[in-house]
């Protein structure tokens, strides 16, 4: 038998040697073609437009690029050529349904799975880099899904991932509306001190995290008009979290809706402020002196109106999303940036898209949407010069789509052809 068993292993070993050869060849240069391309940071279509790729890498991008021997050219007709779009807040590790059901029914195991069909949804919808922004009581289980994306054994978006969110006892994620003698888990990391909060970083670190999630506010509540919603941590507690994150180079992004939380946020020197629904004049203030971009995720809040248990949940949900929209246009006024982040897992992955189209309904005009998506996106999630633009030397991270999106945005939501780091997704 151990005879046979080398003899076999002989007799294979050529046919390995020659796969892996085969899967170490480099690729030819592809060229892309199509009538218009995407200037980001200029905000207009230059036509036709044409993307020369080597590898991983956009070697150039115009009108017209060189074609050299023995490349393909990929002809993608009445198109858009663009960077990849960027989600700057995703959860993977959710799905419609009720959220504080699943996290308790469904194993890690399961979210997982799951997880791994959702990078791919997104993928497929143009979404090519994005921000997990908490696994909701999964753990450090999206370490496994990043790597595994890094390592080209399934596909997905680029990924910033955070594990759990950092959460006080009896905060916005914790398990409050259960049988307390069920002892039903969180689905964040409890953090009550400022010790705590940095062992409980430390251990994120540890187990893989890219960056640190806090939940400040919640929950909220909107009566005549007025909006309020309660503080969790201190702004000198936000800045240990800040501090300890800096340590090491990483940084730290708050779920936060209103004041004051908002403002200790901004004091604290966080690096997004996501949802952003209430800002005051001071808050803003350091936002814009201290570069800090608010990240509304509008598309949870019309998914909630328009999916809710009843139609007194749909008005309440509604008020939100109408007085979101107002504040929404102050805060352009007052000059602060922005991200694009939709809050997708709740509703399904791969249509969050609408995010950029609501945005654009809500009075920020397609190319500085496109600039907050692509140019802020790379820059929160730490791809400046690498993502978000088609340029040398950038990655290609490129997706086509129908028309022109600076005339009409929702073509964002029509994709028609992903590729990312090179390799063609879609088409």
């Amino acid at each position: 038998m151990r005879l046979a068993s080398s003899i076999a292993a002989a007799l294979l070993q050529p046919v390995l040697v020659l796969s892996a050869a085969a899967q170490q060849a480099p690729t030819p240069p592809i060229v892309l073609h199509a009538a218009r391309l995407l200037d980001v940071a200029g905000g207009r279509i230059v036509s036709p437009g044409e993307v020369l790729v080597e590898g991983e890498r956009i070697v150039a991008a115009g009108t017209s690029v060189d074609h050299p021997a023995g490349a393909q050219v990929i002809d993608l007709g009445d198109t858009t050529l663009m960077p990849g779009l960027i989600d700057a807040h995703v959860h993977l590790f959710l799905h419609p349904g009720a959220e504080d059901l699943q996290t308790v029914e469904e194993s890690v195991p399961q979210r997982t799975i799951l997880a791994t069909l959702a990078a791919k949804d997104d993928l497929m919808a143009g979404f090519t880099a994005e921000r997990d922004m908490g696994t909701e009581g999964a753990g450090s289980a999206d370490t496994a899904v990043r790597n595994a994306i890094n390592q080209g054994l399934i596909p997905g978006p680029r990924l910033r991932i955070s594990g759990n969110a950092v959460d006080i006892l009896g905060g916005h994620e914790d398990a409050n509306h259960f049988n307390p003698a069920q002892h039903v888990l969180s689905n964040a990391d409890y953090a009550d001190s400022p010790a705590e909060i940095v062992s409980v970083i430390r251990e994120q670190f540890k187990e893989g995290s890219d960056f640190v999630k806090m939940y400040e506010t919640g929950p909220d509540s909107l009566h005549d008009g007025v909006f309020s919603t309660p503080y969790q941590y201190t702004a000198a507690e936000l800045k240990t979290g800040v501090d300890e994150a800096a340590r090491d180079g990483r940084k730290v992004a708050v779920h936060a809706t209103g004041e004051p939380g908002t403002l200790y946020a901004a004091q604290a020197g966080v690096s997004s402020i996501d949802h952003a629904l209430q800002l005051s004049p001071e808050t803003m203030r350091i936002m814009r002196e201290k570069n800090i971009p608010a990240v509304p995720t509008f598309t949870i809040f019309e998914y909630f109106a328009d999916h809710a248990a009843s139609p007194a949940a749909g008005r309440r949900e509604r008020a939100f999303l109408d007085y979101h929209a107002a504040e929404f246009k102050k805060q352009m006024a007052a000059g602060i940036s922005f991200a694009v982040g939709s809050d997708v897992g709740p509703f399904p992955h791969g249509t969050q898209a609408r995010e950029l189209v609501l945005m654009n309904q809500y009075g920020m005009n397609a190319a500085e949407v496109l600039k907050s998506d692509l140019i802020n996106g790379a820059r929160l999630l730490g791809w400046e010069g690498q993502i978000g633009e088609l340029k040398p030397n950038y990655y290609a991270d490129i997706i086509a789509v129908p028309g022109n999106p600076l005339e009409d945005i929702s073509a964002t939501q029509h994709v028609s052809f992903v590729m990312k780091n090179g390799v063609v997704y879609k088409h």
